[in-house]
């Protein structure tokens, strides 16, 4: 699309200056955490140890090398030279409704080299598991895996992305299902409206009276391009010359798949650009707080609309093809939930959702969201949901997917959905630009629109004249920032 003078381009920030040494800025931070003890005083010497991860979802896209896996490997050497043998490690990936991670994942955890090396416990944290154990002051509906309540230290690794992505949310990840499907956020950047943020915390409470508890929280940079695309967009030569450049026009003339394939083939990198330890929510919020300072993307009043482009692959740690309801998610529950002060769209405003909508959903990871889209078909009710909801929970087949590694939790859809939920009450209305499944657009209470053209037509034409429309450019996308609250 081309953006008129008076748009705004919501580009995310220049590169930060990135940790030249990741692995020595994690042993630092466990010496001098911000608050509580070092490490050094937490550690029993031959005690058990239990390090928390979490999927790596976001930042997206992701990037071949991530710095957690640096500080991982930081965290275990340190753990040694306290005194905690490897053979004494557990690495718990807490991966929530997510598709539990497969061999591949687990042999990524840590470098190679290190990973022969280590002759502790992976485990991948199954939320439907019968052994998980009752954790008292909870509620009896938590339970929490066997390995994070029968340890004599837990240290969570995570990357300060937003209040659900790392930190104490890590150990709600490691929860069972309906704890984990409880956690919601109207903002992903203020704990303050995050009843998800209360629940995490909670836990890191309870499980702090059982053993110490601490957390290694990363500022990650935005991902960055490499190669012959560096510095783009920040660096105004290499954008010039991509504009100029004739394989940008026989980019755009191949069929979609091609295109894909070949935009699949760019190689990014992630910067590591702060290292904080602590209590896992004390970390977490000091780092995701001086990552939106430093990564977002400032405006001074809500727009009137916004325009969001929807990559093809989804959102999550495995990249599958993006379905009509993920697409919704990626717009709706996560650009448009990564905002501080205000909503960044003014009430009643316009969306404008660059997505295909085609119902790509399959077999397999496609299971569950296909079974939500039926229920949707048949109305958008509360009820409804509520019931179907409760049944796909139950449900014998999904479930054995999900314990497989073959498909998310069937309850993920559902969270998802409702992570749509804050934005859409704000919301006047939603277009799907490019659509091509009139249908799918209309079963989730879209507008379909079959160009970009037609779509910003509408826009401004719902708008009594020329709206002032901000667009993202995705991904990864930019926090926003309003300076100025509306009203």
């Amino acid at each position: 699309m081309r953006c008129e003078d008076d748009d705004v381009v919501l580009a995310p920030p220049a590169p930060l200056d990135p940790i030249a040494n990741v692995a020595e800025a994690v042993r630092d931070a466990l010496r001098y955490p911000l608050s509580g003890l070092p490490l050094a005083a937490l550690a029993v010497r031959g005690g058990r140890a239990t390090i928390v991860v979490d999927h790596p979802s976001l930042p997206f896209p992701g990037a071949e090398h991530d710095p957690r896996q640096v500080a991982l490997d930081a965290v275990v050497d340190e753990l040694v030279r306290l005194g905690i043998p490897t053979e004494n490690q557990t690495l718990l990936v807490a991966g929530g409704l997510e598709r539990r991670a497969g061999r591949a994942r687990l042999e990524s955890l840590l470098p190679p080299a290190k990973a022969r090396r280590f002759h502790g416990s992976a485990v991948v944290h199954d939320c439907e598991d019968e052994a998980l154990v009752p954790v008292e002051g909870a509620g009896p509906e938590v339970r929490l895996g066997p390995s994070l309540v029968g340890t004599d230290l837990i240290v969570v690794v995570s990357a300060a992305e937003t209040v659900l992505h790392g930190g104490p949310a890590a150990l709600l990840g490691a929860s069972d299902a309906a704890t984990i499907r409880a956690a919601r956020a109207e903002s992903l950047l203020e704990p303050w409206r995050a009843s998800g943020w209360e629940l995490a915390r909670s836990i890191e409470h309870l499980l702090a009276l059982r053993a110490p508890v601490m957390g290694v929280s990363l500022l990650l940079d935005h991902p960055r391009l490499t190669g012959r695309y560096r510095g783009y967009p920040h660096d105004v030569a290499t954008a010039e010359r991509l504009a100029r450049s004739p394989l940008r026009r026989l980019l755009n003339g191949l069929p979609g798949s091609s295109r894909r394939a070949r935009l699949d083939g760019l190689k990014h990198e992630i910067a590591a650009a702060g290292v904080l330890a602590g209590p896992p929510s004390v970390a977490h919020a000091e780092a995701l707080l001086r990552g939106t300072e430093l990564r977002a993307t400032r405006i001074q009043e809500p727009l009137d609309a916004i325009v969001v482009p929807v990559p093809w692959a989804s959102p999550h740690a495995h990249r599958d093809p993006i379905n009509p309801l993920t697409a919704a998610y990626a717009a709706l529950g996560l650009a448009l939930a990564l905002w501080r002060g205000t909503f960044p769209v003014a009430a009643g405003g316009t969306v404008v959702l660059l997505h295909s909508f085609n119902r790509t959903f399959g077999h397999g990871p496609g299971a569950p969201y296909r079974a939500l889209f039926q229920v949707l078909r048949d109305g958008l009710e509360p009820e409804s949901l509520g019931a179907a909801e409760t049944a796909a929970a139950a449900d014998p087949r999904a479930l054995k997917a999900y314990r497989q590694g073959r498909a998310p939790h069937p309850l993920l859809p559902y969270a998802e959905w409702d992570a749509c939920q804050p934005a859409l009450s704000q919301l006047g209305r939603v277009i799907v630009a490019g659509c091509r499944d009139a249908g799918a657009a209309r079963t989730l209470g879209f507008v379909p629109s079959h160009s970009i053209a037609t779509a910003l037509e509408m826009t401004h034409g719902v708008s009594a004249g020329r709206a002032r429309m901000g667009v993202l450019l995705a991904p990864p996308y930019a926090p926003l920032v309003v300076e100025q609250p509306q009203g």
